[in-house]
């Protein structure tokens, strides 16, 4: 079917953008929600979340994630898996913000939080959707244009993400480079491949989504009528073409990093093959790269491959002629298991120029005599070759590559032909092909052609990568020759080995007729396999610590004696601040290796006794690296830390009147908790009166759980047990980041009443919490940072204030009609429905008064109006989160 004509790839060419913008105008559906979401030894990263209502009424929930000073940069566009979500892709895409990427990332319709029926990529629905994504992008202030509502954008994504990144490259001409991965090049053929429905895997698919009624109508019904027939119709074969890149595959000329799993009998390694001839055929650069992993488990080298998407990015999207990007082929290859930890050793080989699947053709002969065998009633019992959905967590296809099999053949349902003993190692990389003569007692013949490694033995048999072909001959009857083409895969047979071709009437993971019939099979010729002598595996290098054992030696001689040479003058005491639990002036801390870059940059405030100290900012404020540094734990560039009067350095006498609980505590599982807290006190070497147990435990609130064994609590008790640890000798300042990781709301509850409680008797709480309701309730004072720097401090009700959000309660619901002419009034920001009424945001020139005349005389039922400002209004208002 020809979709060139169709009607999204009209419109989004750049002739008519003008009219597609009008066609699918993007609504933003609420306010994005600001949030940083680096550590402070990197990049900030902000991301803002927004829910998107695009043209046709789908509500797509997307992040956009930035980094760094202003100035445009490329954009990139992140796809998630099948019955993910943009949460799976959210760790990369924050690396490529930080790489200096402007990065978008959605969950695809019926997913996650966006609305709309599962269309499996189709080009109306799922592919449209990219082009009004990257409508948006053009218009945000980071991204960088080639021109008037075209942004530099690249698009990565495995398996459905990478689907619709080809597709998209396809669709819509504003795509600059994509780097799709484990996925699929003609969905047909990956569900019906060779005419047999693939059946264990489409049911994989249709559960995974959340079930049938959850794709759209035709597909339900298209999946419904294959599963009961056990045989693909022409209709299906056109509805899966139509969603799959092999469609436009003429029009995708962009730069493209195919990357396809050798562990996958969903969307094997042809797939990649087909799209990288399709594509290099356009006249655009391609590289292939053959992972270890795939959708039936293994190593999916998730770190090796970003690095190379980034690089493949850096390349074409940033125009860096230097970055590099690989070779034009590579391929991973498992070498033995490490003896350590019973991983698979892999190791790469790669060649300077693609080869395909038929390079360096080699013949191997065959016997065996013509052989009859049955398809049993009701196609069972089946033979085994791949586990579609169990092979995950431990990758049963990888295996094959170490000499281990699953597969299974029932005798009186194949037939087998075998090859002489190999006189060398045998590396295939490609796939094999074979002719066959088909006879079969029904009109037509379903058989499942493979492979085997046999082992010098003749017993132990190995199918590499667990991988089938299925093939429907038609006509029988009669007699026919079938050119049989294997599974591509890359994999070494040993010298002494033979290879075994089978074809089996059944397979677990396919649909066999139900109806009983009689196969016979006869030889029409030997095994031709393919060898690619092209692809070079390097040498194996001498393990890293040969090299960096003696340098690390002569450093850290180094770093001893530049050390012992060093002194460093410790201020003196300032007996003005000796009752005060913590002053901070001027402190700054630089990013590793900048000069300009600052992760504290001149902060100051100060603690006095009695209080309970909120530490709020976004990730990438510096909270933590201020914490490092009040704790001794590394120097300041700038500015002091004095706790009593004391300044901090390394092993301050005075930081024994400090506490600190940083993300948990390790406690020896089979002691009691007590008996946890006395081992610990002891290994301080301070005497064991001035420990305090009783009065630590007792305002930690554990009860007769100290006498159990650490193993036997909850994550709250732990929790609980963590902070009395900080407490253990009455430490005048306690330090707390984030307490309650982890806890229910009860548990919350009791760890806000610790805190209020050490309080109470004169000592101080430093807290950092990400909860913002708890810190509400738990603090007396805020300190505030963003970007390193103070933005302000004071007592909680100060921050808080009043702010310029009414709530309006109306007591009935307010239709949206009225609701956009509420926010049109002048004097008012934003009005939103909520539970309650309206939240209506002022502007500088708005009044309450106003207002309250203006929703009568739109006839808005006003039962109530008040203020409405909590911490978290406050603390978006001052990092800038409500623009």
């Amino acid at each position: 079917m020809d979709l060139r004509l169709r009607g999204p790839r009209g419109l989004l060419r750049r002739p008519r953008r003008l009219a597609a913008a009008a066609a699918a105008v993007v609504v933003l559906a609420g306010a994005g929600t600001w949030t940083a979401v680096a550590d402070d030894d990197a990049p900030a990263v902000r991301r803002a979340d927004r829910v998107l209502t695009l043209g046709d009424g789908v509500r797509v929930d997307t992040s956009y994630f930035t980094s760094g000073a202003g100035g445009r940069r490329p954009a990139v566009l992140l796809g998630h898996g099948f019955g993910g979500s943009k949460d799976d892709v959210r760790q990369q895409a924050e690396d490529l913000a930080r790489d200096g990427y402007a990065v978008l990332t959605w969950s695809a319709r019926g997913f996650g939080g966006s609305t709309g029926k599962i269309g499996l990529n189709d080009p109306e629905g799922e592919v449209a959707d990219v082009s009004r994504l990257i409508d948006w992008l053009a218009r945000q202030p980071q991204v960088e244009l080639d021109g008037s509502g075209d942004p530099r954008v690249g698009m990565a994504g495995g398996s459905y993400g990478g689907a619709i990144a080809l597709l998209a490259a396809g669709y819509d001409d504003r795509v600059d480079a994509i780097a799709p991965s484990i996925t699929y090049w003609n969905l047909a053929d990956a569900l019906f491949p060779g005419g047999v429905f693939k059946k264990l895997w489409a049911g994989v698919f249709v559960s995974s989504g959340g079930g049938c009624a959850r794709f759209e109508p035709r597909l339900c019904e298209m999946y419904e009528r294959v599963a009961e027939r056990g045989a693909p119709d022409p209709e299906a074969r056109e509805l899966l073409q139509e969603r799959s890149p092999s469609a436009v595959g003429d029009r995708i000329d962009v730069p493209t990093l195919l990357v396809q799993g050798q562990s996958d009998s969903l969307f094997p390694l042809d797939h990649a093959d087909a799209a990288a001839r399709a594509i290099r055929a356009n006249g655009a650069p391609v590289q292939v790269d053959w992972i270890a992993g795939g959708h039936d488990g293994g190593d999916m080298e998730t770190s090796r491959i970003q690095q190379r998407v980034t690089a493949w990015f850096d390349r074409y999207l940033k125009a860096d002629k230097g970055a590099d990007t690989g070779p034009a082929f590579r391929v991973t290859r498992t070498g033995g298991v490490d003896s350590t930890d019973g991983e698979a050793l892999l190791r790469g080989a790669s060649a300077d120029a693609y080869p395909g699947l038929e390079s360096g053709q080699r013949s191997v002969a065959l016997t065996g005599r013509e052989q009859t065998f049955d398809n049993p009633p009701g196609a069972g019992p089946p033979a085994v070759s791949a586990l579609p959905g169990l092979g995950a967590g431990g990758g049963l296809a990888q295996l094959s590559a170490l000499g281990v099999g699953i597969s299974l053949d029932f005798p009186g349902q194949y037939a087998r032909f075998e090859s002489a003993p190999t006189t060398q190692d045998l590396r295939v990389t490609g796939s094999p092909t074979a002719t066959v003569h088909v006879r079969s007692s029904s009109e037509d013949a379903v058989l499942f052609a493979k492979v085997y490694d046999v082992g010098p033995d003749g017993r132990q048999q190995v199918l590499p990568s667990q991988l089938v072909t299925p093939v429907r001959v038609e006509g029988a009857k009669s007699g026919k020759d079938v050119t049989l083409t294997l599974p591509a895969v890359d994999y070494e047979v040993g010298k002494g080995h033979r290879l075994r071709l089978v074809l089996a009437s059944t397979d677990l993971a396919y649909a066999s007729p139900a109806a009983p019939a009689t196969y016979t099979v006869s030889l029409k010729g030997g095994l031709t396999v393919p060898t690619a002598p092209g692809v070079t595996a390097a040498a194996t290098p001498l393990p890293a610590w040969v090299w960096w054992l003696p340098l690390t030696g002569a450093a850290v001689a180094l770093a001893l004696l530049l050390s012992a040479r060093r002194r460093t003058a410790t201020p003196a005491p300032d007996p003005a601040l000796a009752g005060v639990p913590l002053q901070i002036t001027g402190l700054s801390k630089r990013y590793a290796k900048s000069a300009d870059r600052y992760a504290v940059r001149d902060l100051s405030f100060r603690v006095e006794k009695g209080q309970v100290l909120g530490l709020l900012g976004p990730n990438g404020a510096g909270k933590t690296t201020t914490l490092r540094m009040l704790m001794g734990l590394i120097g300041p560039d700038g500015g002091e830390i004095r706790v009593f009067g004391h300044a901090i350095r390394p092993g301050a006498p005075v930081l024994s009147r400090v506490g600190a609980f940083v993300e948990g505590a390790g406690f020896l599982p089979h002691l009691s908790g007590r008996e946890n807290l006395e081992l610990y006190w002891r290994a301080t070497g301070r005497p064991a009166e001035d420990a305090h147990l009783d009065e630590a435990l007792q305002i930690a609130g554990l009860g007769d759980a100290l006498a159990r064994a650490v193993r036997t609590y909850s994550q709250g008790m732990r929790q609980r047990l963590a902070i009395a640890q900080a407490m253990v000798g009455l430490p005048d300042l306690l330090i707390l980041d984030e307490p309650t990781n982890g806890l229910d709301p009860p548990q919350i509850r009791e760890m806000r009443e610790v805190m209020i409680r050490y309080a109470a008797a004169g000592r101080t709480v430093i807290v950092s919490s990400h909860l913002l309701s708890e810190v509400e309730q738990s603090c007396t004072h805020l300190v505030v940072m963003d970007r390193g720097r103070l933005v302000q401090a004071g007592p909680v009700g100060e921050i808080v204030g009043s702010g310029d959000t009414l709530l309006v309660g109306t007591g009935t619901p307010v239709d949206e009609p009225v609701v956009e002419k509420i926010a049109a009034l002048p004097g008012v920001a934003s009005a939103v429905v909520t539970g309650d009424g309206l939240l209506v945001r002022l502007d500088a020139g708005g009044s309450a008064s106003r207002l309250v005349a203006d929703l009568v005389r739109l006839e808005v039922p006003v039962a109530s109006v008040g203020p409405h400002r909590r911490l978290e209004d406050a603390f978006l208002t001052l990092i800038g989160g409500s623009a």
